[in-house]
């Protein structure tokens, strides 16, 4: 019964924090179409990017046929009627015939429109094209929320308005048809490279995440964190920060992998000694690092390959020397915090074996291991996903305990399909968004009011964009935040002498961050209500133990060797190891805890070797080792001394 009301606490929780997660649910034959109509479109997505050949405006409209008629089925126009149903309402179907009419009528005319009439349009176009941008932003208030669909509003509107704009921000406006042709009919609008990328690359690699989760992955990752550090001071919290980050790389979402991994997780590390604020705070940050975290990025990376044109492995190179130490810091927090107040491990007994972990679900890792090898041979990442995907159903039957068969296949592809609504639709939402800036130059317009406003500084204008990506991703999915960011600050960064790659990390990191970010800090609110601790004191705290990621991308911005960019790999690893001491040295000042308790004067020494050995300049490195070398003798000497004394009173005693 405890198990049960755990599951529905977690639906719950979900439902509450994460948008994707609110959906209605049918009853009868509603529920049989809604299956139908997902498998149908996981099998057009598997076909058309793997062996069938479809131009690229035609698939991303099928693409958004399935998603706008999937939204308005499952995503109630208003969310306090979340009841199950038999039908749909009556505006769910009034929009899912506009749906059909709008993308239907692109679908058949494109090819007169594009050959026949030499790309000049007949006025029941632009009628076609109000129509689908009408159902564009209903689908995004319902699932996006207000504040995407507003800013989306917003920057529709400023075509128009351009004229009756004061100053820089004004121009000289366009007219309803030129506008409807640009967001509807062309490239750069709705249609554009970001509904592009995901109708592939997130489309594919989300289905590859459903695929993994129903193959027993996440059951194996849960094992062999538990049997690698359960057994450790803390050992609870070390699981949750080393499962969450395994599986954040295959879900993508930081408050769907809070409440799953932590419904488990918090539970334990509240049982073994540690705070519920601290608990749902490390899980909050374990789960947001995923989206950082190669080889399965936040949805944002793909879209990132394509804005600065390059593979998707450079994307996955980059990212690993700020994942790895954002993760080491948050593991060195959690051991600092659990010697601090005298935790202790779980007891053997109740820790599997790792050999036996390995010998049961060992097999379950071939997939990634296939993604990798193929993503680092040179395949495209649309194959590595279809092949890996495919590697996934083939490993599960090694065994028979994770053998998928039919029934797992097609929940899988329904699972998958279903995950993929939220982020492309919130892909569609901002296409108006890049064809404005397309058409008004906007981005331009407002990237030189940033320069002026930094004083032609690259710290002070990687400030503001920190503060934009920030608040931003507070109120929008990480991956729209990053896509308007991208769009308008990482261009002036690349202007004012920070490499591309660089550039677009920077504003990717702080959207994702934005997850634990107080005021609106979703991934930790979600774990506070799985803790029951208070939401802001948990955001708060999250902040704080996730302070590497918040200070890593001023240095790679900075200095591109910690993203494998530099003059050579020796000198990244060597930033690696250096960077990896900083933090270990940032997460014993953040604890006042290395080898026992600090004193003010210790926790100064530790911040100041954080700072100069994440920084990959040689000489700052050495200086910092030698300060931290510092810390650690003084804590023997004087831990030796406290020794002494108690020995002496003892013996005085």
């Amino acid at each position: 019964m405890s198990q049960l009301n755990t599951s529905a606490n977690t639906e719950e929780l979900l439902k509450q924090y994460d948008s994707e997660a609110r959906t209605r649910e049918y009853i009868g034959i509603m529920a049989k179409v809604v299956t139908a109509v997902a498998l149908i479109w996981a099998l057009f997505q598997i076909y058309v990017n793997s062996f069938g050949v479809l131009e690229a405006i035609k698939m991303r409209a099928w693409h958004l046929g399935f998603l706008l008629i999937l939204t308005f089925l499952l995503y109630p126009a208003n969310k306090k009627k979340m009841k199950a149903r038999k039908l749909p309402t009556v505006w769910d179907i009034t929009c899912i015939l506009l749906t059909l009419y709008s993308v239907g009528y692109l679908l058949i005319t494109y090819d007169t429109f594009a050959r026949d009439r030499a790309g000049f349009h007949v006025e029941m176009d632009y009628l076609v094209g109000a129509i689908g941008l009408f159902v564009v932003f209903e689908a995004s208030r319902r699932i996006a929320g207000y504040t995407l669909t507003i800013i989306a509003a917003v920057f529709l509107a400023y075509n128009f308005l351009g004229p009756y704009i004061p100053g820089m921000l004004g121009h000289a406006g366009y007219s309803y048809e030129r506008v409807t042709d640009i967001m509807w009919w062309g490239s750069q609008g709705l249609f554009g490279i970001t509904l592009g990328v995901s109708a592939t690359y997130i489309f594919m690699f989300v289905l590859f995440g459903a695929f993994l989760k129903n193959s027993g992955f996440t059951d194996f990752i849960n094992d062999i964190a538990l049997a690698l550090a359960g057994w450790t001071a803390g050992g609870p919290a070390k699981v949750s920060v080393i499962g969450s980050g395994f599986m954040g790389m295959v879900n993508g979402s930081a408050v769907a992998n809070v409440v799953t991994t932590g419904a488990v997780t918090i539970p334990l590390m509240k049982k073994t000694g540690y705070s519920s604020r601290f608990a749902a705070a490390v899980e909050a940050v374990a789960s947001t690092g995923g989206q950082i975290a190669p080889p399965v990025m936040g949805a944002a990376a793909f879209i990132m390959a394509e804005f600065i044109g390059v593979p998707y492995t450079k994307i996955i190179l980059a990212a690993i020397i700020p994942a790895l130490v954002y993760y080491i810091a948050l593991f060195m927090v959690v051991h600092f915090e659990a010697k601090k107040i005298g935790l202790k491990g779980i007891s053997k007994e109740n820790i599997p074996n790792v050999v036996q972990v390995l010998k049961e679900g060992g097999h379950l890792t071939i997939p990634i291991i296939v993604l990798l090898g193929l993503l680092f041979t040179g395949v495209t990442p649309l194959y590595a996903a279809t092949f890996s995907l495919l590697a996934t159903v083939v490993a599960s039957w090694f065994r028979k305990s994770t053998r998928m068969g039919l029934k797992q296949i097609v929940d899988s592809m329904v699972e998958g399909s279903l995950s993929a609504i939220a982020v492309g639709v919130a892909c569609a939402i901002v296409g108006v968004v890049v064809g404005t800036v397309s058409l008004t130059s906007v981005g331009l317009t407002l990237g030189n009011n940033i320069l002026q406003l930094s004083g032609g500084s690259l710290v002070f204008a990687a400030i503001l964009t920190m503060f934009i990506s920030i608040v931003l991703g507070m109120g929008i999915p990480a991956t729209a935040a990053y896509i308007i960011v991208a769009t308008i600050s990482a261009p002036l960064l690349v202007q004012l002498g920070a490499p591309p790659l660089a550039a677009h990390l920077f504003a990717f990191f702080y959207a994702s961050l934005s997850n634990i970010t107080p005021p609106v800090a979703l991934a930790a609110y979600a774990a506070a209500g799985l803790s029951g601790a208070n939401p802001n004191a948990v955001g708060f705290l999250a902040t704080k133990l996730g302070l590497t990621g918040f200070i890593i991308p001023y240095f790679f911005l900075f200095n591109p060797v910690l993203l494998f960019d530099g003059e050579s790999y020796v000198h990244s690893f060597i930033a690696l190891i250096t960077a990896s001491i900083g933090v270990v040295a940032l997460a014993g000042g953040l604890q006042g805890w290395v080898l026992n308790k600090t004193n003010w004067i210790q926790r100064i020494m530790l911040f100041a070797t954080a700072f100069l050995m994440i920084d990959p300049n040689i000489v700052l490195s050495i200086i910092g080792f030698v300060v931290f070398l510092a810390v650690i003798i003084w804590q023997k000497f004087s831990s030796a001394e406290k020794q002494e004394d108690l020995s002496k009173t003892e013996a005085s005693g």
